[in-house]
């Protein structure tokens, strides 16, 4: 992977990823209600997505790129069902993971954007290391 280096996704905002959706699985006070629109947690989701598919040739058996990092900016609602394109860029190494920049569009143009760090671990390590905290 080089520097400049892109991966482009296109998805539908499904209702898995709305802000309605994501906070109502978890809170059922009225107060605590969201719109139908895609959450930030959703947009985080898709921009993870993209670079962890930028990342995927750098993989080894038993290897996973798992998110160390992320400074977004939500900068505008996305409703449901539109046709959002997610990017992310290869911006380099600086210390022990992969830097991107990563931005989510729709039609209305950018809707999220900012940087996402991941690293390459062993698989079996980071299950062990979960365990550990039970």
């Amino acid at each position: 992977m080089q520097i400049g280096d892109r991966y482009e996704l296109e998805a539908e905002i499904t209702a898995d990823v709305i802000a309605g959706f994501i906070v109502d699985a978890a809170c059922r006070s009225p107060e605590e209600r969201q719109p139908a629109v895609l959450a930030t947690a959703g947009m985080i989701a898709l921009m993870e997505r993209a670079a962890a598919r930028l990342m995927a040739p750098l993989l080894e058996a038993g290897e996973l790129s798992v998110g160390v990092h992320v400074n977004v900016t939500h900068i505008a609602p996305v409703p449901a069902g539109a046709l959002v394109t997610v990017s992310a860029e290869y911006l380099g190494k600086p210390a022990d993971f992969y830097e991107f920049e990563v931005r989510l569009e729709d039609a209305a143009g950018i809707a999220g954007a900012g940087t996402h760090g991941r690293a390459i671990v062993a698989e079996e390590r980071l299950l062990q290391g979960a365990a550990r905290r039970r």
